[in-house]
């Protein structure tokens, strides 16, 4: 019966995915839903940004095992991470009427910075997507009881994604994610509320986590602890903001003003929800410390499905919760396969063929998105990393190549091509080298000093003589981006309305 009612909800996404699709005519609706989102749909959608197999299983295993300290990245700096690029995008991006960040790279930098800024971006969403997939394998795996392994779970769960969101792209995901977002709240909800029912309620569970040490947030006072502590929250708060889905999510409102509310609720709510696997999951060792306390010991990632698939949890919840599992990871897996799609086919592949219509771009982004699910499903099938640890690993590289040209772009007149270019290579250059040669045992975190490079890098390429390119006039950024933004989308100006 679990079957076949998770089987029912899949063909309804589906469904709704495959209608939403018929509203597509243009790269403006694929990549940017037409830039007509309802304040609603964009809560949903920020909201699904975060809420994937990272928050139901990753982040809940890893507070059982670390507590607070052990999900600083997830939702303490993702959550950030949404405020930041809400103010960030809206305040100076939105009304620029573009559909990638590499449009924003090439027009203050250059061809180079726009190439190489896109090529991070795209790498950096192996790593998120493929958490995705492995979550999806897992729970097809544990519905079915085993009868679909973990690897076939995978291949099946990227089929029913890459089904829709081929042919409807973000104005399928947007739709999908509001209906979505209310399973995941009905469902997790529930579920806390059964599991809070069983041991007498949540104040139980706060005292029992709080005498174990596990809410404690900040490190003891050493200096190797805090710089972990901090190069770990900016991975996930700093380096996800050059995301081309945290982009695409919040440019698709309808209106400026519904951009940065969308984004700032959908923030606080993630927020808010994020903590809910983490109870559920932690009431399950005061259910029953003996066999949830084996499972954390061999795969942490279990605890939860495993608490819903026991007698303690009745049928109906078990449905919804792996509705609302479902749902989580395909709201999320489908936005993060269509941005960097979306990146590569403007930014990199649009150059090789500048006389391609606009539907010949739509069908390049189409053929992209099946290429990367390959590649990802790949990635997922030969990995052993955990679904936290992909997760947050897969931002370190945007964080260290792709923030500073951006921000330092946006907000510094002297930020210059021969700056960015330091920025890229001094950041990536540094980073790789002491996570090929020290890794782990490095002292400070191989990405924290990769960003001071970054850092150090932009400002002295900008102050310095400029052998690279020449300094793009800050003021001048807008009137380009704005030029060339209306000269784009004039031609489909007739299909702009949905």
């Amino acid at each position: 019966m679990l079957v076949w009612l998770v089987a029912l909800y899949l063909l309804v996404s589906i469904g709704i995915g495959l209608f939403a699709a018929t509203r597509v005519h243009n790269t403006k609706d694929f990549a940017v839903a037409g830039r007509h989102l309802p304040l609603p749909v964009v809560i949903a959608t920020v909201f699904a940004t975060w809420f994937g197999a990272e928050a139901v299983f990753g982040v809940s295993a890893t507070f059982v095992k670390e507590g607070l300290g052990g999900v600083v990245a997830d939702p303490f700096g993702a959550s950030l991470c949404l405020i930041i690029a809400g103010f960030f995008f809206t305040a100076f991006l939105y009304k620029l009427n573009i559909i990638t960040l590499g449009d924003y790279y090439r027009m203050r930098y250059n061809r180079t910075v726009e190439v190489l800024t896109t090529i991070c971006i795209v790498i950096s969403y192996l790593g998120w997507v493929a958490a995705q997939v492995k979550a999806l394998g897992l729970v097809f795996h544990v519905v079915t009881d085993g009868a679909i392994s973990q690897n076939w779970g995978m291949v099946l769960g990227i089929a029913i994604v890459l089904t829709y969101t081929t042919f409807g792209g973000m104005l399928s995901v947007a739709i999908l994610d509001f209906v979505q977002m209310l399973m995941i709240m009905v469902g997790l909800l529930f579920i806390g509320w059964i599991v809070a029912d069983k041991i007498g309620g949540v104040a139980p569970v706060i005292a029992h986590a709080s005498q174990a040490g596990k809410l404690d947030f900040f490190p003891p006072p050493d200096a190797m602890q805090w710089l972990a502590f901090i190069g770990t929250g900016m991975t996930m708060m700093l380096g996800s903001v050059p995301q081309q889905d945290v982009f695409q999510r919040i440019t698709s409102a309808k209106s400026g003003k519904v951009a940065i509310w969308g984004s700032i609720i959908g923030a606080i709510t993630y927020f808010c929800f994020a903590f809910i696997p983490m109870f559920i999951a932690y009431s399950a060792t005061l259910i029953d410390p003996n066999l949830f306390g084996a499972i954390l010991e061999n795969d942490s990632q279990m605890v939860l499905p495993t608490l819903v698939l026991s007698e303690h949890v009745p049928l109906l919840a078990q449905a919804l919760f792996f509705g609302a599992v479902l749902s989580a990871i395909m709201s999320t897996a489908s936005a993060t396969l269509l941005a960097p799609s979306v990146s590569f086919s403007e930014n990199i592949l649009r150059d090789f063929f500048p006389h391609m219509t606009d539907h010949g771009v739509l069908r390049a982004m189409r053929i992209s998105l099946f290429v990367f699910a390959l590649c990802v499903l790949a990635f997922a099938l030969l990995s052993g990393a955990s679904i936290f640890q992909m997760v947050e690993n897969a931002y370190k590289i945007t964080l260290v190549g792709a923030f500073v040209p951006l921000f330092a772009g946006a907000f510094w007149k002297r930020a210059s091509t021969q700056g960015a270019l330091f920025a890229i290579g001094g950041g990536i250059a540094s980073w790789l080298l002491i996570e090929i040669l020290i890794g782990e045992a490095s002292a400070v975190p191989p990405q924290l000093i990769g960003f001071c490079c970054s850092l150090a890098g932009m400002i002295l390429g900008s102050l310095l003589p400029q052998w690279v390119g020449r300094p793009t006039p800050h003021e001048d950024v807008h009137a380009a981006l704005h030029h060339r933004a209306a000269s784009e989308t004039h031609h489909i100006a007739g299909h702009d309305r949905l």
